[in-house]
């Protein structure tokens, strides 16, 4: 079985969560969110924060409190058995398996569009071959994620810095209605999820306790302050109705400040993007599996005698990922992937408040703010809005959704009844 090695630092675990924040949602879905809220669409980004950020404060209690590679599995079964607690690990890797396969076929569309290779090889190609640092450590798998966060943050800082000779040439506020801007902020939610994976490194980031919570919210803060400069640049540049048109929206807003080469140069960035959102999906995603087996005995908690890393885990959502890259259309995936995301921060929040009681006495290195006793008013408000967002996503995606709880439920009833402890 064996452990993981704990060599996660703050500065390394905050950039992970940031550059799995700033990944495919920004380059791909701010055209379409554009197409939804207008020139408001910075204020959807805003409210999408703001949602983030009252979950974003649970979870760094909750991995003050419980700091285990299971994350979000671990949280829910101490305060509401295995079965729920399974249903909920359940939804969260199909949602990262998918949104894995979806993102790297953006990367597809974009390499191809570059290179003139079809879709589906490139897509396949980049899954295997970021199969390989994931194997061979955590430590590089960050690193190497790190770098290619610098390279997308200069990317979102360029558009910014285009952008900002523009500001306040349009009207901000424009609007197509009031309700257009919470439908884009459920959509381009799916742009903000990777501060919950940040807490699944917890047994391999050093004193997580300390560190994972600093990096939950640090990342939050960081990526929210970028989006919303992205978005008012964008508009600025490009009229919204343009912009919600074009497959390659950010792309279209360098060039058309500074040409065709530029068109390249974001391009390429959003290569590098792509290909890290997918690496940091599969990585947390690898270490749900392994933690929600951990305790079992299962296969999937097997460590490499050698390399640390969760090895059965991590070829398990390799071939996952690959089988699922014929499930297209990254706006359809995109809103199943927030469904089950707002399941989860709905229960992530409910879970917070159940062990304020529960575990009244156990040490907590992060504690939310704003409390009413032991009540955490911040977790009920992110419950409250987590249930507006699911209310703002069309009947088909949630019927999706629906569909998918109940497949977990069966699956858990016939592991159990196989004699399995799940």
């Amino acid at each position: 079985m064996g452990k993981l090695k704990r060599e996660i630092s703050l500065w390394e675990a905050t950039l992970t969560g940031v550059g799995i924040i700033l990944g495919a949602g920004i380059y791909v879905l701010i055209g379409r969110a554009a197409g939804i809220a207008g020139n408001a669409v910075w204020l959807s980004f805003a409210i999408a924060a703001l949602i983030a950020a009252f979950t974003g404060l649970s979870y760094a209690e909750l991995s003050s409190l419980i700091p285990k590679a299971g994350a979000e599995y671990e949280y829910v079964k101490h305060a509401f058995g295995k079965r729920l607690a399974f249903i909920l690990g359940w939804l969260l890797i199909i949602a990262g398996i998918v949104s894995a396969s979806t993102v790297a076929l953006g990367f597809a569309g974009y390499f191809g569009k570059l290179f003139n290779i079809p879709l589906l090889p490139s897509a396949v190609a980049l899954i295997l071959l970021l199969s390989i640092p994931l194997f061979y450590g955590v430590k590089e798998s960050v690193r190497l994620g790190v770098a290619m966060t610098l390279i997308e943050a200069f990317g979102l800082f360029f558009i910014i810095s285009i952008g900002v000779p523009n500001f306040g040439s349009v009207n901000y506020l424009d609007m197509p209605n009031m309700f257009a801007i919470f439908q884009a902020s459920a959509l381009i939610f799916f742009a903000y999820i990777g501060f919950g994976q940040i807490v699944r490194l917890a047994e391999e980031t050093k004193d997580a306790r300390s560190v994972i919570p600093h990096a939950v919210i640090l990342s939050v803060v960081i990526t929210t302050i970028i989006y919303i400069l992205v978005a008012l640049s964008a508009v600025s540049i490009i009229d919204w109705h343009a912009l919600s048109a074009s497959p390659s929206p950010l792309a279209d807003v360098a060039a058309k400040v500074l040409g065709n080469n530029a068109f390249v140069l974001l391009s390429f960035i959003a290569l590098f993007s792509t290909t890290n959102t997918v690496l940091f999906i599969m990585l947390s995603t690898s270490r749900l599996i392994y933690g929600m087996a951990e305790k079992t005995g299962s296969i999937f908690a097997y460590v490499h005698p050698k390399r640390k890393t969760p090895w059965v885990a991590i070829a398990c959502v390799t071939v996952l990922a690959l089988a699922f890259l014929f499930v297209g259309g990254i706006e359809k995936i995109a809103g199943i992937t927030n469904f089950m995301f707002f399941i989860n921060y709905i229960l992530i929040n409910l879970t917070v408040i159940k062990l304020r009681y529960s575990m009244a006495n156990e040490h907590r290195e992060f504690k939310i703010p704003v409390n009413i006793g032991k009540f955490p008013l911040l977790a009920f408000l992110g419950m409250l809005t987590s249930f507006i967002m699911i209310a703002s996503l069309n009947a088909e995606i949630v019927a999706w959704g629906i569909a998918l709880v109940g497949i977990g439920f069966v699956v858990h009833e016939i592991l159990v009844r196989k004699g399995f402890e799940v």
